[in-house]
Parts: structure tokens; sequence; C-alpha cells
């Protein structure tokens, strides 16, 4: 099952890529819907690099669900949405866990003339029986993650402690 949803970012491409590229961004916008517990690595890296991560995943930072990897790619030199591309930056979370057993998760920055950017997530799943669930809870985080990067934005990507 696959969702898409996008927002306007009110803020230049490279801003919201460099907050992209940051573990602190993603443990801001899940909050407090999902909360990420670092398992392998021990502790998430200042600034994300492609490879896999192993989290543990709380729902309202309390209910357990389950083990996930964080399977993070970012595009070659040359390839769309790589950092030589002027106008659109990609990553892409090739994710899997112990209940979900695809989450593949692809973030879309754009570029736009009037200095803002596009933002799209687009999420495809598999959690076997629990798939509509999940899509469903997935739809529901997505908009949450979208509202939580608007306000970051407004505040100039000041955090608010979460």
């Amino acid at each position: 099952m696959e969702i898409a949803l996008a927002t306007v970012l009110d803020c230049p491409l490279e801003a919201a890529w460099r907050a992209l590229r940051t573990p602190r961004l993603l443990r801001h916008v899940a909050a407090p819907l999902v909360v990420f517990e670092p398992i392998e690595p021990p502790a998430l890296p200042e600034a994300w690099a492609p490879g896999d991560y192993a989290v543990r995943l709380r729902l309202f930072g309390l209910v357990p669900f389950g083990r996930q990897t964080i399977g993070l790619e970012l595009p070659g030199p040359g390839e769309p949405g790589a950092e030589d591309d002027p106008d659109v930056r990609r990553v892409r979370d090739r994710g899997h866990g112990d209940r979900i057993r695809v989450w593949d998760h692809r973030i879309t920055l754009r570029s736009r003339s009037d200095g803002r950017t596009d933002y799209e997530d687009r999420v495809t799943i598999d959690a076997g029986a629990l798939t509509p669930g999940v899509a469903a809870f997935a739809w529901v985080f997505s908009r949450h993650r979208q509202r939580r990067w608007r306000a970051l934005v407004r505040r100039g990507f000041v955090y608010d402690g979460s």
C-alpha cells in the first residue's frame, strides 16, 4: 500500500536539506507520535550517512512497536536529487522491521521559483495483515511530520526541545 502527501515549506531548498540530513530533525518531527531508540549504532550520528540504523519504535513514546531498520540511501553524483542537482534533493529509507516488512519512505525536496520548497513524503508499506492499520497510521504520521516541519521552519529551525 502506498501513501503520498505533500506540503510547501517556507524556506529555501538548502535550508530544508540541511535539516533533513540530521537525526535531530527526525526526532523532532516524529515526536510525540513515534520515538526512535537507537540500537545499532548505540547512538544516532549528528548527520545521516547512507547505511542501516537499527532502532526500537515506541508509539507515543510509551507503547513498544518492535524493531525497525532505517535503511538510508542518498542519490549519487549526477543522479536526480543528488547534491549536485540545483533544484531537487532526495533521500530514501528502505526501512524494514519485525512488524513492518517494508517501509519504503521517499522524501523529495524541490526548489520553487518563489524561494520556497515543495516537500513530499511517499511511503510504500507492507506489514502483512497489519498493513491497513499501519498505512492509516502512516498517513496520520506524515500529516503530523509535515505540520511539525512547517512549524519548525516558521521558528527559523529553532527546535522546541523535542
